[in-house]
């Protein structure tokens, strides 16, 4: 089962992901929201839509901008409409 983690902990973990460019977007009751903060950060994908983004908070370290996610995505991604996704040092095992 695919699994995000950085700094120790566990970020998120589900069997239902969506594998997208070689990133996997986790659905959004598998994110462990106490790890993550809201970011004013947001960039545009042509074929996707606008992302938004999120911070983590992990053991007194911060990670900015290390998720992402499709608040409303174009219909060619509704598959991952508000699936999160992570970069920036976070590991995902699958």
């Amino acid at each position: 089962m695919p699994k995000a983690t950085w700094n120790g902990a566990v970020l998120a973990e589900s069997d239902r992901c969506e594998v997208v460019e070689g990133n996997y977007y986790f659905p959004p009751d598998a994110i462990h929201s106490e790890y993550f903060q809201s970011s004013d950060t947001h960039t545009t994908c042509p074929w996707k839509g606008t992302a938004s983004y999120y911070t983590l908070q992990v053991n007194g370290q911060t990670n900015a901008d290390a998720a992402w996610y499709y608040p409303q995505a174009k219909d060619a991604a509704k598959n991952i409409e508000g699936y999160v996704a992570f970069w920036r040092g976070v590991k995902v095992e699958a």
